[in-house]
């Protein structure tokens, strides 16, 4: 019988219960040790599991067969970097890195090594994009939509780096943009920019943005609000033929974030058969670095818009023959 994988976490913030839960639940994970700065967060989880305050001594005391990296962006270069260096298989939350360069470093560095490094957009492994992704295999896709709304201050979890664009790398576009057009590299695979609009407070975090993509031929618009009363996350493609499916991945999931149970249960299972080598890197995993990509190729086409991007805006964006106007974007 095989015995479970050593898996250790570093960073205690909002997104760490779904990890440690999944890595309770799964019986080829065995939850051996955590890592945070904040004393009061190591005292929190429960269970017979090793703490530390520093991740480099975790690597080399606790020795994990691999290591959960879910920290601020501003310092994913740095941890994932040590855990590779000692050889350690990694999966870091989105994004990889803070910019494509830091993701440059980090990929070429796992490949030298060749140690796992894996990018976990978890979206991906919703339920209801699973099945969309199902029904629309083979078939010749016209359009993708993808929204990824909600206030951003209801998902902090006391977190205020993501409100800072140093350590954020700038706001949704940084942040939530890489899960959202990552769902349409899972339906289109390479994609390119063809447009962008922002809007940013008076701090420089862009709130709203609408970006459009092209996949091969068909086009797609991924629109992101840090500013939205509720949540919402869906996807919407269009085939060739104008039948339309739809995936809410908020559907069927009943309380705040109750979504993320499953998914991150199936990041960790992935991550798993990676570990273990059963699996090749696909997409899923090394997609990381194709994002920061898109990211900054979003910031570099865009210009900051005053007021509220409206739907118009997306439906200009996402046909790559026009760029969106000031009346456009600002309307």
């Amino acid at each position: 019988m095989t015995r479970p994988l050593r898996l250790a976490v570093v960073g205690l913030g909002a997104i760490s219960p779904f990890y440690l839960a999944a890595a309770r639940r799964l019986p080829g994970w065995e939850l051996t040790a955590v890592c945070d700065a904040r004393a009061e967060a190591l005292e929190r989880v429960p269970g017979p599991v090793a703490r530390f305050r520093d991740h480099r001594a975790l690597l080399y005391r606790a020795r994990p067969d691999a290591l959960v990296v879910s920290v601020p962006n501003d310092v994913h270069l740095p941890l994932c970097r040590d855990a590779l260096a000692a050889g350690v298989p990694v999966c870091v939350e989105k994004p990889l890195a803070l910019t494509a360069a830091e993701g440059r470093v980090l990929v070429d560095l796992a490949r030298r090594a060749d140690v796992p490094l894996m990018t976990a957009f978890h979206r991906r492994y919703n339920a209801a994009v699973r099945t969309l992704a199902r029904r629309t295999a083979g078939r010749e896709i016209v359009s993708v939509r993808v929204r990824y709304l909600e206030r951003i201050e209801e998902h902090l979890g006391g977190e205020d780096w993501y409100l800072d664009p140093a350590r954020c790398g700038g706001g949704c576009v940084a942040d939530n943009g890489p899960n959202a057009m990552d769902l349409v590299r899972l339906l289109l695979g390479d994609l390119a920019v063809t447009g962008c609009a922002i809007r940013r407070d008076g701090h420089g975090v862009d709130r709203q943005a609408v970006i459009g993509l092209r996949g091969g031929a068909a086009t797609a618009s991924v629109e992101l609000d840090w500013s939205y009363p509720g949540e919402r996350k869906d996807l919407e493609v269009e085939l060739a033929g104008g039948e339309v499916l739809r995936a809410d991945m908020l559907a069927g999931h009943s309380g705040f974030k109750a979504s993320l149970w499953h998914e991150y249960e199936a990041v960790l299972t992935e991550f798993a058969a990676l570990v273990r080598g059963r699996v090749p890197a696909g997409p899923g995993a090394h997609g990381g670095l194709a994002a920061l990509e898109l990211v900054e190729a979003a910031y570099r086409c865009a210009r900051p818009a005053s007021g509220t991007i409206a739907r118009p805006a997306a439906e200009a964006i996402a046909r790559p023959a026009a760029q969106p106007s000031a009346a456009e974007v600002d309307r």
